[in-house]
């Protein structure tokens, strides 16, 4: 009876869950999500944002039994339950589906509490819900997305932008950035950045000793030869040829068309898509609501549903929680291979050393 008590009681993973724009479908789906109890037996979930707005959210959608526990801080979590850390005091009237700049600096609040927890070892992992980025202050947030604040918050230059499901992988060579932009900053030096952080994470972050990586074409059919477009002979192909030349499983280029379409996809551990709707498009067609958001490179965890805050749902009461779901259980897998990396680690430098003797 006493090791019952114990697993019951025993601390699980802390994970941090923004709630991004207050009025998109973020409060919803993380209503959705944590009224089912069974989440509290594999990890301990943080809200970053505001109870008040989670309260008119659960009237709105009329559900009676959700529980939290206010959190001064993610130090002082209670286990297996339901924490609420308050990121603001002002009172908001939600507006579910119209954009306004105080529900950009509300997300804001809350995005940044969660940052200084999630770099100061408070929480194991943080999932950020969608946020409007045209409402985001200018001033505090100069970024194009989730994926940049990130990599500033980490003292980076960048990271590596990689959408995660069961079976497939897709990363992005380059990311927020205008269509008629991508060639002209699509250099070697950037396609030789992106597999290494690829290669880095599909290694140390999902535990693949030897990844097998496919690499798509920029330009229509691959560039047919140089007819549609140079970029394949000039700088992708090249990369590649190095790359296998050093015993790298990198191929390609491929077109991207007929690679998604044939599945192709599925035969390696993940594919280098050029830029932004080249990958994202046929993921999201592919993954469903199944698919996640990883960012790849950072001395921490950040996990995001594969969609935005669908202003035209919000507030009906509609919206599916499958990919925060997606989220929370992706982050828990790289919870757990984190953690046997480190015990593995720990073991090998406690093991004596070898003196060469029989």
């Amino acid at each position: 009876m006493s090791e019952l008590k114990n697993i019951q009681t025993a601390p699980t993973p802390v994970i941090g869950i923004t709630l991004g724009d207050v009025n998109g479908i973020g409060p919803e789906i993380l209503i959705r999500l944590l009224e089912d109890s069974r989440l509290l037996k594999l990890c301990t979930p943080v809200v970053y944002g505001n109870h008040k707005i989670i309260n008119r959210y659960r009237k709105l959608m009329t559900v009676e039994d959700f529980q939290m526990i206010p959190c001064k801080g993610a130090d002082q979590v209670a286990h297996r339950k339901i924490n609420m850390l308050n990121c603001w005091d002002e009172d908001y009237e939600i507006k579910p589906g119209q954009s306004d700049e105080e529900a950009g600096k509300l997300a804001l609040n809350g995005l940044k509490r969660a940052t200084e927890d999630l770099k100061a070892g408070f929480i194991e992992a943080l999932i950020t819900n969608p946020i409007t980025k045209s409402n985001m202050p200018k001033d505090e947030f100069p970024f194009p997305g989730h994926t940049e604040f990130f990599a500033d918050a980490a003292g980076l230059k960048d990271c590596l932008m990689l959408m995660v499901h069961d079976t497939f992988k897709v990363a992005l060579a380059t990311v927020h950035i205008p269509l008629e932009k991508i060639a002209g900053v699509l250099t070697r030096n950037l396609i030789v950045n992106r597999l290494t952080q690829l290669e880095k994470s599909l290694i140390s972050d999902f535990d693949i000793p030897q990844p097998k990586i496919a690499v798509l074409g920029l330009n229509p059919h691959a560039g047919e030869n140089g007819k549609l477009g140079k970029e394949e002979e000039t700088i992708i192909g090249p990369v590649i040829k190095e790359w296998r030349g050093k015993g790298k499983h990198v191929y390609g280029p491929f077109p991207a068309d007929g690679f998604f379409a044939s599945g192709h996809h599925t035969q390696y551990d993940a594919v280098l898509a050029m830029y932004h709707d080249q990958g994202l498009v046929p993921f999201k067609v592919l993954a469903g609501m199944e698919g996640v958001n990883f960012s790849a490179g950072l001395p921490f965890i950040r996990v995001s549903p594969d969609h935005g805050t669908a202003y035209d749902i919000a507030g009906k009461g509609i919206a599916s929680a499958d990919s925060l779901r997606a989220a929370i259980f992706k982050a828990l897998d790289l919870i757990r291979i984190k953690s046997e990396k480190v015990k593995k680690q720990v073991v090998s430098r406690s093991l004596p050393a070898s003196t060469g003797r029989d």
